[in-house]
C-alpha cells in the first residue's frame, strides 16, 4: 500500500526506470487485488477477519525470511501460530488478550530462532501483530468502523502519494538519507498535508462529531505512517535486500504493502480508545 522506491544498498547508481512491462505487472496485479481487499473491508466480520489472517501468514512468512536466523524453519512456524494465536486471542478475549499472547510468542521466536538478532526475529511478531490487531480493532468498531478503518487506509495512502509528489516536484534536505536517500522533509509535510485533507473528507462524509479535529489527526497519521515506513526501509537495508518479499507481482511482499497502516493503525487505535473518546472527536 506503499510506493516502493528503496534501492538495494549495495547499489550505487539510481535505479533505472520502470519498464513497461514492470508498469503493466503492477497495474495488473492492483486491479486484481484492489477490489477484493476493498469488499472484504466493506464486508466487515468474518470475511475481514480471514483477509486480516492471510496477511498476518505472509507478513509473519516475509519477515522470518527477511531476518537471518540458526533455525528459520522454528522461527517462521512459531511466528505464523503466535501472530494467528494473538488475532484470535483479540476477537475471543479483546486486544490485551492478543498483547499477552503477542509477547509471549515473541520470546518464544527469540529463543528459537536462535542468532545475533533473535530479538528482530521475535520482534517482528510484536510489530505484525500491533499493526493488525489495531487494522482489525478500529473495523470491527460497532459504531463507525468502516469509517474508520477508511481514515486509516485512505490517510496512509493519501501520505505516499502525497510526500512522492511533493518529493518529486520541491525536493530539498533529505528526511533519513542512510535509511531512504529519496525521501525529503518537502515529501513528508506533502504527506502531511495530503493525509489531513483525506481525513477531513472522511470525518466530513461519515458525519463526525468535529471533522476539523480529524485535520490533525491526518497529520499525524501521515508522521507515524512514514516512520513505519521508515523502519522498515531500515531493516531491509540491514540486509541488503530491496523488497520484503515477491508476492505480489511487481509490488514486492505484503510487509512492502502495509508497513505504513502497520505503524499507524494501533497509534489510531490507541487514540481513538482513550483521548478520541474523552474528547468525542468522532
Amino acid at each position: 500500500m506503499k510506493s516502493s522506491t528503496d534501492g538495494n544498498v549495495a547499489s550505487a547508481q539510481p535505479p533505472a526506470p520502470a519498464k513497461s512491462g514492470d508498469l503493466k505487472t503492477r497495474a495488473i496485479s492492483a486491479l486484481v487485488l484492489a477490489p477484493l481487499v476493498l469488499a472484504a473491508v466493506w464486508a466487515g466480520g468474518w470475511v475481514f477477519h480471514v483477509l486480516i489472517a492471510l496477511g498476518a501468514v505472509a507478513s509473519a512468512v516475509e519477515w522470518g525470511n527477511l531476518v537471518p536466523c540458526r533455525r528459520k524453519g522454528a522461527a517462521i512456524a512459531l511466528s505464523v501460530g503466535g501472530v494467528l494465536l494473538a488475532l484470535a486471542a483479540q476477537i475471543a478475549a479483546g486486544p490485551w488478550a492478543a498483547v499477552v499472547v503477542a509477547i509471549l510468542a515473541t520470546a518464544g521466536v527469540a529463543v528459537a530462532s536462535g542468532g545475533p538478532d533473535r530479538g528482530l526475529s521475535g520482534g517482528g511478531i510484536l510489530y505484525i501483530v500491533a499493526g493488525l490487531a489495531g487494522l482489525m480493532w478500529l473495523r470491527d468498531d460497532p459504531d463507525s468502523g468502516l469509517a474508520l478503518f477508511l481514515f486509516t487506509m485512505l490517510g496512509v495512502w493519501a501520505t505516499d502519494i502525497g510526500a512522492y509528489a511533493a518529493g518529486r516536484t520541491i525536493g530539498g534536505p533529505k528526511l533519513a538519507p542512510r535509511i531512504s536517500p529519496k525521501k525529503t522533509w518537502a515529501g513528508l509535510i506533502g504527506g502531511m498535508a495530503s493525509s489531513a485533507l483525506v481525513g477531513w473528507g472522511v470525518a466530513l462524509a461519515a458525519g463526525a462529531q468535529r471533522p476539523l479535529l480529524a485535520l490533525a489527526v491526518g497529520a499525524v497519521l501521515a508522521v507515524v505512517a512514514q516512520a513505519g515506513d521508515l523502519f522498515e526501509s531500515a531493516v531491509k537495508r540491514r540486509y541488503n535486500v530491496k523488497d520484503s518479499g515477491h508476492l505480489i507481482p511487481g509490488h514486492g511482499g505484503i510487509l512492502d504493502r502495509i508497513d505504513g497502516l502497520l505503524a499507524a493503525a494501533p497509534v489510531l487505535a490507541l487514540f481513538h480508545a482513550t483521548i478520541g473518546t474523552a474528547i468525542a472527536w468522532w
